[in-house]
């Protein structure tokens, strides 16, 4: 099979069309995309009401941005969020004020090792709003008084999922799941949600003997949310991919499940060496891959994408733009994932794991995962950045996740380490301030039913 041409330009042009709209993780701009993905495929669209209880999760408040802007001392509009959705920090709750040069530059955010940029930063679970605008503006703006405005809403409504269901000749399911959260980023968010059409209306009317599952759904909270309301659709996914960053120039990437010897990982693993891309190994920090790999479920799910997150200057900014992603590449994405959905078809799925904490550790340091489905919340535990979106202080957060991923029973501390290439201490830190707010145990400490079976609907 060769790259598509055709449907390389298709997606490319989707791409652009849907860049401008300011996504979060609610509100109306993930409605607008969604229904433009419905236009594609048979997309079944629900909505989850805020203050659902999902998991360790609440589903938050609706947010919509309609307008922000600032305005300087000579009445020059120095920033407009109708110029690029990037400028407002996303969630920011409302505000109108007149400000100080100092007072505005506590709520400023800009990158100052690429001035000419403006970054991506959220605040989704902490109250506070923002801009985001190049630093070189930042530093160009002259003491005097700003009139500000961030006209936001944010109050009870809906979490928005899209879902379309390819049946097949079996009821085991291979899940394709890609996040529709991000404003104004082409390749972190807007070519996977490209190539998961393309691929879902390519399958569709195709025999196959595996079901296909794609789910559309907001970063984290929406994977979440989805793992929350289908637990009877749980125990057939046999494999899946998370698939992000599909359309920039670099080699395919594939990073194995926290399984890492099913089909789909060995299938995958092939195919993009094959191609002249790269295998890496697990890791609990990622996309949502991370959801459905977490040890309460165990799912088979790996995570596909060209040049991976965070090693790509453009990401998380400005100039993740449509014209950073190109047609080629979002075509050789598509043929790379149908090759690897055919050769998982070939060589038949991995049957699901049910899994169970273990309970010997041979009296090694070990705990268990007291919140094994899906990733727990961490910031209202204190222990997460509030703000998102940045990519550097991450250790300790990453060391919670390694700890809280290999918290089965299984693995001891030393195991952990092991795995994670993260030093003891460090595990040991995170081990220590995961245990103080109640999310592990030592494994001698644990309940036997500490893992109740979410895996009957």
């Amino acid at each position: 099979m060769s790259p598509d041409a055709g449907a390389g330009a298709r997606m490319h042009a989707l791409v652009r069309e849907l860049y401008p709209l300011p996504r979060s993780i609610t509100g109306d701009a993930v409605r607008q995309t969604l229904a433009r993905a419905a236009e594609i495929v048979p997309l079944a669209v629900s909505e989850v009401p805020s203050g659902t209880p999902v998991l360790d999760w609440t589903v938050p408040e609706e947010w919509n941005l309609r307008g922000a802007w600032i305005d300087g001392p000579d009445g020059t509009r120095v920033v407009d969020a109708r110029d690029h959705a990037l400028h407002v920090l996303g969630y920011s709750v409302p505000f109108r004020g007149r400000l100080t040069r100092d007072e505005l530059d506590q709520h400023l955010h800009s990158l100052p090792d690429a001035p000419e940029l403006i970054p991506y930063r959220t605040s989704y679970y902490a109250p506070r709003w923002g801009f985001c605008l190049p630093d070189r503006l930042r530093r160009a703006l002259p003491d005097g008084e700003y009139d500000v405005v961030m006209d936001t809403s944010l109050g009870p409504g809906h979490l928005t999922l899209g879902e379309v269901v390819i049946p097949g000749a079996t009821e085991d399911e291979i899940l394709i799941s890609c996040h529709v959260c991000h404003p104004a980023l082409a390749n972190d968010n807007l070519s996977s949600l490209a190539v998961a059409l393309e691929a879902a209306q390519t399958l569709t009317g195709r025999p196959t003997s595996l079901t296909y599952r794609f789910v559309f759904a907001p970063g984290t909270i929406g994977a979440i949310t989805w793992l929350a309301r289908n637990p009877a659709v749980i125990p057939r996914i046999a494999g899946g991919l998370a698939i992000s960053n599909l359309g920039d120039s670099g080699s395919l990437t594939y990073r194995s499940s926290r399984r890492g010897d099913a089909t789909m990982d060995n299938v995958a693993r092939d195919e993009v060496r094959r191609r002249g891309g790269s295998a890496r190994e697990f890791t609990p920090y990622g996309y949502d891959e991370r959801q459905y790999c977490a040890p309460g479920f165990n799912l088979p799910v790996g995570l596909l994408s060209r040049t991976p997150w965070g090693e790509f200057p453009e990401y998380h900014t400005s100039a993740d733009n449509p014209d950073f992603v190109t047609a080629e590449a979002l075509a050789d994405s598509l043929d790379a994932l149908l090759a690897i959905l055919a050769g998982v078809e070939a060589a038949g799925p991995t049957p699901p794991d049910r899994p169970r904490p273990g309970r010997d550790a041979g009296g090694a340091e070990a705990y268990l995962n007291l919140a094994p489905y899906g990733e727990p919340q961490l910031g209202r535990r204190g222990l997460y950045s509030a703000i998102g979106g940045a990519t550097d202080g991450k250790e300790a957060e990453l060391a919670m996740l390694w700890v809280l991923s290999l918290s089965d029973g299984d693995h001891t501390m030393v195991d952990i380490a092991l795995r994670s290439g993260m030093p003891a201490t460090t595990l040991a830190a995170a081990a220590s301030r995961l245990q103080a707010a109640g999310l592990i145990v030592p494994l001698a400490e644990a309940p036997t039913d500490a893992w109740p079976d979410p895996w009957s609907g």
